[in-house]
């Protein structure tokens, strides 16, 4: 698959070859899905906590006698029926995560990238060194390069400089390849890769 090789300044370079297998699957809808409900299922702390009538401090006695008051009996002010009582099945600490092989979470990141690719939303560049820390700067390209509004950068490894740069802006947002994942590549209008990234993702995922 032949892809135009782009420099900052959105000038065709060259010609590129990109695999098939990356950037030229078929889009799958349903396991795109799942591969974002996993993600973000993994990302829900699940710290929400109840009591239950047994923990709730207090109701040692009985808060009046069985018969006599025209009430209904009762036997502890801590019971779910009262205020300051108990829970009933309320939320505890657990875990939101779940499974997924991982054979799919490597099909749905190439599909994702696939995906993006179809709609000509990828844009790849040969470098994107900035000379010093300075938002001014990279947002100046990212609007040449038509992705000033939402953009997802992957390099192929530490950039300080870029990443310090991007970090104020918006709807921006850097990655080393390592940290590449399904949903920000979704979650953002224009991905940018540099030809190293391009390169070091293919033998990654070949």
């Amino acid at each position: 698959m032949e892809f135009s090789l782009k420099d900052a300044q959105n000038n065709h370079l060259r010609t590129i070859e990109l695999s098939e297998a990356l950037f030229g699957r078929e889009v799958r809808g349903d396991l795109l899905a799942r591969m974002v409900n996993y993600q973000l299922a993994k990302r829900r702390s699940g710290t929400a906590s109840t009591k239950g009538r047994s923990q709730v401090s207090g109701g040692g006695r009985k808060p009046y006698r069985q018969k006599g008051t025209g009430n209904a009996r009762q036997g502890t002010i801590r019971a779910p029926q009262f205020r300051t009582g108990g829970i009933v099945f309320g939320p505890l600490p657990r875990s939101y995560a779940h499974k997924m092989d991982k054979k799919e979470r490597r099909l749905a990141l190439m599909t994702a990238l696939s995906a993006k690719r179809a709609a000509d939303e990828i844009v790849i560049v040969d470098r994107l060194g900035l000379d010093a820390i300075k938002t001014k700067a990279i947002k100046a390209m990212l609007q040449v390069l038509g992705a000033d509004t939402s953009a997802l950068i992957v390099v192929a490894e530490e950039d300080r400089t870029l990443e310090l740069s991007a970090r104020n802006l918006p709807g921006v947002k850097v990655l080393r390849l390592e940290g590449i994942n399904t949903y920000d590549l979704l979650a953002h209008e224009k991905i940018i890769l540099t030809e190293d990234a391009v390169k070091k993702l293919e033998e990654r995922l070949s």
